[in-house]
Formats: structure tokens, sequence, C-alpha cells
């Protein structure tokens, strides 16, 4: 089942995707289930793959302005340099890292499907990063690695925009280049586990801009499988139903290439993920006041 956030007529909602048409199970749902995260929260999927065998698909993809898969996330954890050639990249000769690198998105540096992402005024750097990410479906802290699939509602995927100059403005942290206002997207919706068979099991992302593949890997290359990074994360912080777990970026980003290949006005950034669908945004400049 695919299970999407979305805004129509002005009032956000969530639903599924029958076949190319909406099923608006926000509005069936009114009171119950408010938002995608609270289903999650109430381990209510079951309740939702029920209702959208039963009620009318009302609603067309281009009725909806898309919303991120999850608008409302109390964490969005994500992990930098995780697939086999990312540290290389660096040309620093550090040695492979012991331990994922995590950082911290806010959910205002996210847009959904088919929106613009933005590129700041502050500088002309805006790059792309293709991710499959985790949709958190259970409350746990400390989860076995064995475990660790059974807390993973389902998968969607993120273009974890990145402002390059601004990475470096702190001598120890990412924070400033990762979290500028829709510099990046996630979406279009989330696969549920029960869709996929195994979440955790390898699978291609590749990453287009205007049509020409800048990346192309294989989850099978992580450094850090997605069970080792919710074992590790819900170690220092406890994982909740809703929760966003980006998982890395293949080699081949805008800033690694020569001369740089950064996002200008008009282009358009294409995530694709087996088995999930496609992420596509636009990018524009911001307006400014």
């Amino acid at each position: 089942m695919k299970l999407l956030s979305f805004s129509h007529q002005g009032k956000a909602s969530w639903g599924a995707l029958q076949g190319d048409r909406i099923v608006d199970l926000g509005s069936h749902f009114a009171g119950r289930y408010p938002d995608l995260r609270s289903l999650l929260s109430a381990d209510a999927v079951e309740q939702a793959r029920a209702a959208a065998s039963s009620v009318p698909a009302s609603l067309s993809q281009a009725d909806i302005e898309w919303l991120p898969t999850i608008p409302n996330p109390d964490k969005i954890l994500c992990i930098g340099v995780n697939y086999a050639e990312r540290n290389a990249e660096y040309k620093d000769a550090s040695d492979l890292p012991k331990y994922p690198s995590v950082f911290i998105r806010t959910p205002g540096s996210l847009v959904g499907h088919l929106q613009a992402v933005v590129r700041p005024p502050e500088s002309p750097q805006l790059d792309y990063e293709g991710e499959i990410t985790l949709v958190v479906g259970r409350a746990g802290r400390r989860i076995a690695e064995a475990d660790a699939h059974l807390y993973i509602a389902g998968l969607t995927i993120m273009n974890e925009g990145t402002v390059r100059d601004w990475l470096r403005h702190g001598k120890f942290n990412v924070t400033q280049g990762k979290n500028f206002n829709a510099s990046g997207a996630v979406g279009p919706w989330m696969v549920t586990a029960d869709e996929l068979g195994d979440c955790c099991a390898p699978r291609s992302l590749q990453t287009h801009v205007n049509g020409e593949l800048r990346q192309d890997d294989n989850t099978a290359r992580l450094m850090f499988p997605f069970r080792r990074l919710i074992a590790y994360l819900s170690t220092f912080t406890r994982l909740l139903p809703g929760d966003l777990i980006a998982t890395g970026t293949p080699t081949g980003a805008g800033i690694h290439h020569t001369p740089p290949k950064f996002l200008v006005p008009g282009d358009t950034v294409t995530v694709e993920v087996e088995g999930v669908g496609q992420l596509i945004n636009s990018v524009r400049d911001e307006n400014r006041d």
C-alpha cells in the first residue's frame, strides 16, 4: 500500500493511492487519525488498508498538492557518508568510519513531491543528494539489530538538498547547510513494509538531473545497513512512529564533479528507488520579501 500526505482545497489530509487516484483517508478517519503520523502511532495501518479498499478514490493526483510523506515527524535523522566510496570522495586519507555520521533536519527544510526546492540568496551551491528513507512504525529504544526490521513501517524517498558552502561555517557541524528552508524534499509516498517484502533487502537508487544520470548505487553497498542504523540510533534516542531516517547518499553529488554541478533554477531532480517510485522536484530561487 502507498500512503501519502497532501493538501486539497487548502486542507491538509492523507490517503492511499489506488491506481492513479487517491482515497482521502484523512477525511474518512476524521477525529481519529488526523495525519499519517497519528495512524502509525495507533498501529492502525490495517484499518487504513481496509478503508482504502472500500472508500471511493475521489481525488486525482492533479487535485492535490503533495506534502512531505510525514509532514510533522518528531525527528528527521540523516546519515552521512554511508555508501562504499563516499569516504574516498573527501580525499582526506581517513579510515573507514567505525560509527555512522548523524545529523538532524527540521521539517521546514523539506517540501513534497512535485514542489520546488529552493535555492537561497545566500549561496549558489545548492546540491542534490538522493536517499532511501526509512519511516519508523513503532516506538523503541535500544533495539536489537536482529529485530530492527520490525520497526520499519515502510520506505520513502528524500532529496537531501544541501547548501554546500554553509556546511563548513562551523568547525564541528553541518547543521546550517542541511536546514535551509525548503532546500530538500521527501515523498511522494510511503510504500508499506508488507508490500516491499523485506524492507532491508538490497534495492537500487538513482538520481537524475534534467535527465542526466548523476547517482547510481545499491543499498547492498551501505557501510551501515538499515538494521544497524536503527540499532545505533535507538541507543541514544527513542525512535517514535513517523520518525524519518535518511540512510545516506551515493557518490555523484554535484560538489564532486569537476567542475561542480550545482542546481540552478529550472533544473529538475528525479530520485528513483527500486520498489518505491520517483520523487521529482523542480528548482527555483527563493522569493525575497
